[in-house]
Protein backbone atom coordinates (compact mmCIF):
# COMPACT_ATOMS: atom_id res chain seq x y z
CA UNK A 1 0.00 0.00 0.00
CA UNK A 2 1.59 3.69 -0.89
CA UNK A 3 0.78 6.24 1.63
CA UNK A 4 2.07 9.17 -0.36
CA UNK A 5 1.56 13.42 0.29
CA UNK A 6 -0.46 15.42 -2.33
CA UNK A 7 2.66 16.91 -3.56
CA UNK A 8 2.61 18.15 -7.57
CA UNK A 9 4.40 15.85 -9.87
CA UNK A 10 5.81 16.58 -12.92
CA UNK A 11 7.56 14.15 -15.93
CA UNK A 12 10.44 12.80 -15.43
CA UNK A 13 13.54 11.77 -17.23
CA UNK A 14 16.83 7.90 -15.02
CA UNK A 15 23.68 -7.17 -11.28
CA UNK A 16 23.97 -11.45 -10.00
CA UNK A 17 25.99 -9.46 -7.37
CA UNK A 18 29.43 -11.77 -6.20
CA UNK A 19 28.71 -13.60 -3.47
CA UNK A 20 31.44 -12.37 -1.52
CA UNK A 21 29.75 -9.02 -0.83
CA UNK A 22 26.09 -9.90 -1.17
CA UNK A 23 24.86 -6.48 -1.58
CA UNK A 24 22.97 -5.50 -4.86
CA UNK A 25 24.47 -2.41 -6.07
CA UNK A 26 22.28 0.39 -8.41
CA UNK A 27 20.53 -0.65 -11.02
CA UNK A 28 21.73 1.00 -14.65
CA UNK A 29 21.02 4.65 -15.05
CA UNK A 30 20.39 4.08 -18.69
CA UNK A 31 18.92 1.37 -21.35
CA UNK A 32 22.34 1.97 -23.26
CA UNK A 33 23.41 -1.15 -24.83
CA UNK A 34 27.27 -2.22 -23.09
CA UNK A 35 30.48 -0.75 -23.73
CA UNK A 36 28.95 2.42 -25.09
CA UNK A 37 29.53 5.90 -23.73
CA UNK A 38 28.67 9.18 -24.40
CA UNK A 39 31.51 10.83 -22.98
CA UNK A 40 35.85 10.19 -22.94
CA UNK A 41 37.30 8.22 -20.31
CA UNK A 42 37.54 9.97 -16.48
CA UNK A 43 40.78 11.80 -16.32
CA UNK A 44 42.99 10.49 -13.27
CA UNK A 45 42.01 11.78 -10.06
CA UNK A 46 44.45 14.84 -8.62
CA UNK A 47 43.69 16.80 -6.07
CA UNK A 48 46.11 19.42 -4.08
CA UNK A 49 48.12 17.47 -1.14
CA UNK A 50 46.52 19.48 1.60
CA UNK A 51 42.82 19.75 0.18
CA UNK A 52 40.23 20.36 2.96
CA UNK A 53 37.12 18.43 3.13
CA UNK A 54 33.88 20.16 1.78
CA UNK A 55 31.61 17.66 3.06
CA UNK A 56 32.15 14.55 5.68
CA UNK A 57 29.62 11.51 5.78
CA UNK A 58 30.39 8.28 8.06
CA UNK A 59 28.68 5.26 7.33
CA UNK A 60 28.68 1.83 5.67
CA UNK A 61 30.21 0.97 2.18
CA UNK A 62 30.04 -2.22 -0.09
CA UNK A 63 30.92 -2.97 -3.52
CA UNK A 64 29.54 -3.52 -6.84
CA UNK A 65 31.62 -5.50 -9.89
CA UNK A 66 30.12 -7.66 -12.54
CA UNK A 67 27.36 -7.96 -14.05
CA UNK A 68 27.59 -3.53 -14.16
CA UNK A 69 31.15 -4.00 -15.60
CA UNK A 70 31.44 -2.24 -18.75
CA UNK A 71 27.51 -0.55 -18.07
CA UNK A 72 26.99 3.12 -18.91
CA UNK A 73 26.93 4.55 -15.14
CA UNK A 74 24.80 7.98 -14.09
CA UNK A 75 27.74 10.09 -15.11
CA UNK A 76 27.21 9.07 -18.69
CA UNK A 77 30.56 7.02 -18.62
CA UNK A 78 31.06 3.28 -19.22
CA UNK A 79 31.74 1.54 -15.54
CA UNK A 80 35.22 -0.03 -15.24
CA UNK A 81 35.27 -2.07 -11.57
CA UNK A 82 39.37 -1.75 -12.08
CA UNK A 83 39.01 2.22 -11.67
CA UNK A 84 38.87 3.82 -8.58
CA UNK A 85 35.06 5.38 -8.26
CA UNK A 86 31.76 4.43 -6.20
CA UNK A 87 28.04 5.29 -6.67
CA UNK A 88 26.36 7.52 -3.79
CA UNK A 89 22.96 8.36 -4.00
CA UNK A 90 23.45 12.29 -3.66
CA UNK A 91 26.67 13.38 -3.80
CA UNK A 92 27.00 15.14 -7.05
CA UNK A 93 28.65 13.40 -9.80
CA UNK A 94 31.81 13.72 -10.71
CA UNK A 95 32.72 14.70 -7.36
CA UNK A 96 35.97 13.40 -5.88
CA UNK A 97 36.10 11.79 -2.49
CA UNK A 98 38.37 10.12 -0.02
CA UNK A 99 36.98 7.17 1.37
CA UNK A 100 38.36 5.75 4.98
CA UNK A 101 37.98 2.15 5.89
CA UNK A 102 37.49 3.62 9.90
CA UNK A 103 39.00 -0.28 10.95
CA UNK A 104 42.18 -0.58 8.97
CA UNK A 105 42.83 3.05 8.28
CA UNK A 106 43.47 2.37 4.35
CA UNK A 107 42.53 5.61 2.30
CA UNK A 108 41.93 5.89 -1.39
CA UNK A 109 40.65 8.85 -4.31
CA UNK A 110 37.49 8.08 -5.98
CA UNK A 111 35.34 10.13 -8.31
CA UNK A 112 31.57 9.56 -7.84
CA UNK A 113 30.40 7.85 -11.43
CA UNK A 114 27.02 6.41 -10.22
CA UNK A 115 24.18 6.69 -8.25
CA UNK A 116 23.59 3.66 -5.59
CA UNK A 117 23.88 2.19 -3.32
CA UNK A 118 20.12 1.32 -3.10
CA UNK A 119 19.52 -1.02 -0.23
CA UNK A 120 19.04 0.77 3.24
CA UNK A 121 21.45 1.45 5.66
CA UNK A 122 24.66 2.02 2.94
CA UNK A 123 25.89 5.41 1.86
CA UNK A 124 28.58 4.13 -0.93
CA UNK A 125 29.38 1.40 -3.10
CA UNK A 126 33.04 1.39 -4.63
CA UNK A 127 34.59 -0.06 -7.05
CA UNK A 128 35.97 -3.64 -6.97
CA UNK A 129 39.36 -1.80 -7.37
CA UNK A 130 38.65 0.63 -4.44
CA UNK A 131 37.08 -1.86 -2.57
CA UNK A 132 40.31 -4.16 -2.34
CA UNK A 133 42.68 -0.75 -1.86
CA UNK A 134 40.55 -0.11 1.07
CA UNK A 135 39.97 -4.20 2.69
CA UNK A 136 36.37 -3.85 1.71
CA UNK A 137 36.39 -6.42 -1.32
CA UNK A 138 36.58 -9.41 1.36
CA UNK A 139 34.08 -8.73 4.22
CA UNK A 140 31.70 -6.81 1.80
CA UNK A 141 30.89 -4.00 3.95
CA UNK A 142 32.79 -1.72 5.99
CA UNK A 143 32.29 1.39 7.83
CA UNK A 144 34.36 4.02 6.41
CA UNK A 145 34.02 7.95 6.40
CA UNK A 146 33.43 9.74 3.26
CA UNK A 147 35.26 13.05 2.96
CA UNK A 148 34.37 15.38 -0.61
CA UNK A 149 37.37 16.99 -1.35
CA UNK A 150 35.86 18.37 -5.07
CA UNK A 151 32.48 19.14 -6.29
CA UNK A 152 31.10 20.49 -9.78
CA UNK A 153 28.11 21.63 -7.81
CA UNK A 154 27.08 22.57 -4.04
CA UNK A 155 26.43 19.86 -2.32
CA UNK A 156 23.78 21.32 0.36
CA UNK A 157 21.68 23.01 -2.39
CA UNK A 158 21.03 22.99 -5.79
CA UNK A 159 20.59 20.06 -8.22
CA UNK A 160 17.96 17.74 -9.84
CA UNK A 161 16.19 15.44 -7.37
CA UNK A 162 13.60 12.39 -7.53
CA UNK A 163 12.47 9.69 -5.63
CA UNK A 164 13.19 6.45 -6.84
CA UNK A 165 11.20 2.90 -5.72
CA UNK A 166 12.69 -0.56 -5.40
CA UNK A 167 13.53 -3.32 -6.21
CA UNK A 168 10.37 -5.11 -6.60
CA UNK A 169 10.98 -8.97 -6.57
CA UNK A 170 7.32 -9.31 -8.36
CA UNK A 171 7.00 -7.18 -11.47
CA UNK A 172 3.05 -7.17 -11.34
CA UNK A 173 3.30 -5.55 -7.75
CA UNK A 174 5.85 -2.66 -9.64
CA UNK A 175 3.44 -2.15 -12.46
CA UNK A 176 0.21 -1.89 -9.81
CA UNK A 177 2.22 0.81 -7.88
CA UNK A 178 3.22 2.42 -11.11
CA UNK A 179 -0.50 2.40 -12.37
CA UNK A 180 -1.58 3.84 -9.08
CA UNK A 181 0.95 6.19 -8.75
CA UNK A 182 -0.38 8.01 -12.28
CA UNK A 183 -3.69 7.95 -11.04
CA UNK A 184 -2.88 9.87 -8.47
CA UNK A 185 -0.85 12.45 -9.96
CA UNK A 186 -2.12 12.84 -13.55
CA UNK A 187 0.32 15.49 -14.76
CA UNK A 188 3.32 12.94 -13.29
CA UNK A 189 5.66 10.20 -15.64
CA UNK A 190 6.18 7.45 -13.84
CA UNK A 191 9.06 5.25 -15.01
CA UNK A 192 8.89 1.01 -15.01
CA UNK A 193 12.42 -0.46 -15.63
CA UNK A 194 14.15 -3.67 -15.08
CA UNK A 195 17.79 -4.07 -13.47
CA UNK A 196 19.61 -7.64 -12.39
CA UNK A 197 18.04 -7.04 -9.05
CA UNK A 198 14.21 -6.51 -9.97
CA UNK A 199 11.65 -4.06 -11.21
CA UNK A 200 12.01 -0.48 -10.25
CA UNK A 201 9.72 2.84 -10.41
CA UNK A 202 11.55 6.40 -10.52
CA UNK A 203 8.83 9.28 -9.82
CA UNK A 204 10.63 13.10 -9.91
CA UNK A 205 8.58 16.23 -8.49
CA UNK A 206 7.78 19.43 -9.52
CA UNK A 207 10.78 21.50 -10.87
CA UNK A 208 13.18 18.59 -9.31
CA UNK A 209 13.07 20.40 -6.42
CA UNK A 210 14.89 18.85 -3.36
CA UNK A 211 12.45 19.86 -1.05
CA UNK A 212 9.18 18.47 -2.31
CA UNK A 213 11.48 15.00 -3.36
CA UNK A 214 12.01 14.65 0.32
CA UNK A 215 8.71 15.24 1.13
CA UNK A 216 7.86 12.69 -1.14
CA UNK A 217 10.18 10.21 0.03
CA UNK A 218 9.24 10.19 3.45
CA UNK A 219 5.59 9.93 2.78
CA UNK A 220 5.77 7.04 0.98
CA UNK A 221 5.38 3.45 1.90
CA UNK A 222 5.68 0.25 -0.38
CA UNK A 223 4.64 -3.21 0.81
CA UNK A 224 7.63 -4.38 -1.05
CA UNK A 225 10.98 -2.49 -2.22
CA UNK A 226 12.52 0.66 -0.51
CA UNK A 227 12.48 4.39 -1.30
CA UNK A 228 15.24 6.26 -1.92
CA UNK A 229 15.73 10.28 -2.51
CA UNK A 230 18.31 10.39 -5.41
CA UNK A 231 20.29 13.27 -7.17
CA UNK A 232 20.33 12.93 -10.83
CA UNK A 233 23.36 15.67 -11.45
Amino acid sequence: MLIAGTLFLTACGHKQRPRIANVPPPPPSSTSPRGTSTTAEAPPIIVPKHAKPIYVETGLASWYGPPYHNRKGANGQVYDMNAATAAHRTIPLNSIARVTNIASGRSVLVRITDRGPFIEGRILDLSLAAAKEIDVWRPGVARVKVEVLESPAPIEEGGRWCVQIGAFTDTDQATKLKEKLARRYHTAKVQQFAGPTGEWLRIRVAEDDKRRAEQLASETRTSEGAVFLVRLD
